[in-house]
């Protein structure tokens, strides 16, 4: 029979072994860790990954053999250490649930370990309770507050910042609660080295670096939610706390982008351009920031600084990514992981490399740089029929348009840069592609049914067969402007009138007086600028009584178009009809309301091509005529 007072003996030595072989076992595992962070590119990720993986499983291995006794005093720091290291690889491995039940589970161990009743679930209960009872105790207050710092980051990886805004003054006290209690730990460490264990349990992450990237994300992701909602001057309060000088550089430039959202929501765009700029000297790979000031500079009017601005965006979106992915081991917690909402990468989201360059070509070709627009038209056009594929994680707006109406853009630039050619052969693509997609007719009632059931969709064109004769007719005009403009005109009447016989397929049935929707005022807008040119023919090959019907018919369908109004003052002059041509330049001169071109693509707004008018000659000559009637 064994006497009760060598077991006695027996517990007060195998329990500090125990706690020893528990540390050195804790301590393996995080030196092992940071030993394979240490050697950085020495290693490939899949090894990184395989070793975060067995850290993983030989950590909660030791925390379930910590847990398997019943939970004294003397055992409490240790495994609040261990549960904190514990967790942190669950974290790494985006396993959130698993780590809170982990972290709550122990800290109740604890609180039984100190004759204190399980709180309840609420967070500022529990944890009012939890520090309260632990972090009142000198030995335990710096495990308890580095729990409080990962139950904060398990908060905002989970989109859970109210719990954050309930206990803001408890984590606001994080700076100078850890530090004094790692002073009482290793006082109190010192104190017990003699009876316990002197080695201390080592931890993966040091809790200040922890609470310092928790506090400017968590700054980050309540900006972001609140400028979402709309609430931007409660936004840019919180944006413009004074963040950690440590803080990561992406990080504050993304608060440097945040903070000129606000600014130009709310209606000071230049200081908005101002927080870009810095955002962008903070971090030159700030794409977000970037993208933001064109959008600035597109609603000041500043073309030319738009377009400077996406040239840069597109030569950096089209730069390869850095060179640390592929071989650098994983972080155990990076900001990535604590800023998922969807909030903030709507804010931050930039378009696709395509779409940037889209928008460049265009800006380029309507603002006086057509050669260079021309050239980016066609490396838009090469990249979309290469096997090329663009990483992911851009965002779908603006859309792209759809193949036929890039080769319909790329060729009007090409015309306007003067190369017909080039052009004719892109609208022979776009007719091709289109030729076998024609209805033989089509009624179209308003409001429109965006999709026909039973159409062909051979080339991914959807169901809009709107769209497809549109496409098809553009090309045809497209192709006759470039044959006026090799004054062809014989050709240029043929190819104006198959457009206008296209057109003359779609019907459109109107419901009372609705307001057009944008594919039937593209649909009256080619035909204006098809009967117009088809007349501006016709008066070159001295058609006089055609081309007067087509101006005409072209001003019904399209009203407002100045040069059709120049030419059929031309052309009644020609036909004697001087009275008429006098107020017909009268009304074309004094049109203030030039029709609207929002929504209007690229090939077609009305270009003048072929030999110009002479409007200097026809403005002596109508007012020659209109002063010699007043005498």
């Amino acid at each position: 029979m064994i006497c009760k007072g060598f077991v006695t003996t027996m517990s007060h030595v195998s329990a500090p072994c125990l706690l020893d072989r528990w540390i050195e076992e804790n301590n393996a595992i995080v030196d092992k860790w940071k030993q394979h962070s240490d050697r950085g590119d020495a290693v490939t990720r899949e090894q990184g990954l395989t070793l975060l993986k067995w850290c993983y499983v030989e950590s909660h291995k030791l925390l379930q053999k910590i847990q398997g006794v019943p939970a004294v005093p003397a055992h409490v720091q240790l495994e609040l250490t261990v549960v904190y290291n514990c967790c942190l690889f669950s974290f790494s491995q985006t396993q959130f649930t698993e780590a809170e039940h982990l972290l709550t589970h122990s800290l109740e161990r604890a609180l039984g370990a100190v004759g204190c009743d399980r709180p309840p679930p609420e967070p500022r209960v529990f944890w009012c309770t939890v520090l309260k009872s632990l972090g009142s105790t000198s030995s335990l207050r710096s495990c308890t507050l580095q729990l409080l710092c990962l139950h904060w980051a398990l908060w905002l990886s989970t989109c859970r910042l109210g719990h954050i805004q309930e206990l803001q003054e408890e984590l606001r006290s994080l700076s100078e609660g850890l530090g004094a209690g790692e002073r009482d730990d290793r006082r109190a460490a010192g104190e017990v080295a003699m009876e316990m264990s002197a080695v201390r349990p080592a931890v993966l992450v040091h809790p200040r670096d922890l609470k310092d990237l928790l506090l400017i994300c968590t700054v980050i992701a309540q900006g972001a939610g609140l400028l979402c909602e709309g609430q931007c001057s409660e936004a840019l309060t919180v944006l413009q706390r004074d963040p950690s000088p440590l803080a990561p550089r992406d990080l504050l430039a993304q608060i440097h982008t945040l903070t000129g959202l606000c600014l130009s929501r709310t209606g000071r765009p230049h200081s908005a351009v101002q927080c870009y700029r810095k955002a962008l000297e903070t971090d030159v790979r700030c794409v977000c920031a970037l993208h933001q000031s064109i959008l600035v500079y597109r609603q000041l009017g500043n073309t030319q600084a738009e377009i400077q601005a996406l040239r840069l965006l597109h030569s950096v979106l089209m730069m390869p990514p850095a060179t640390h992915p592929a071989v650098a081991p994983p972080p155990i917690v990076c900001p990535a992981s604590l800023l998922p909402g969807q909030s903030l990468s709507s804010l931050l989201s930039v378009p696709s490399p395509l779409s940037v360059l889209h928008s460049l070509a265009q800006k380029c070709v309507l603002h006086g740089s057509v050669s260079e627009g021309v050239e980016h038209y066609l490396d838009l056009l090469a990249f979309l029929q290469s096997d090329h594929q663009l990483s992911q994680g851009f965002s779908e707006a603006p859309p792209l348009p759809r193949l036929p109406e890039l080769y319909l853009e790329a060729g009007s630039s090409l015309l306007t840069a003067q190369r017909p050619a080039d052009c004719l052969a892109l609208c022979d693509e776009v007719i091709s592609t289109t030729l076998e997609l024609l209805p033989e007719r089509l009624l179209l009632e308003e409001p429109m049914e965006a999709s026909v059931h039973g159409s062909p969709d051979k080339l991914g064109l959807g169901q809009d067969r709107l769209g497809v004769v549109l496409w098809s007719g553009a090309a045809y005009l497209l192709q006759a402007h470039c044959y006026s403009h090799l004054k062809d005109w014989k050709q240029a009447v043929t190819h104006y009138t198959r457009c206008i016989n296209l057109l003359m397929k779609v019907c459109i049935k109107q419901k009372g007086c609705v307001k057009q929707e944008l594919g039937v005022r593209t649909l009256q807008r080619l035909k204006g600028l098809a009967l117009a040119g088809r007349g501006i023919s016709f008066t070159h090959r001295d058609q006089k009584r055609e081309s007067l019907r087509d101006l005409q018919l072209s001003l019904q369908a399209a009203p407002g178009c100045v040069s059709a109004g120049q030419w059929l003052t031309e052309v009644l002059w020609r036909l004697g009809r001087k009275q008429e041509a006098a107020a017909c330049w009268e009304k074309t001169q004094s049109s203030s309301t030039a029709p609207s071109l929002e929504g209007v693509p690229l090939y077609l707004v009305d270009r003048q091509t072929g030999p110009s008018l002479d409007l200097t000659d026809l403005r002596r000559r109508v007012e020659e005529f209109t002063n010699t009637q007043h005498s």
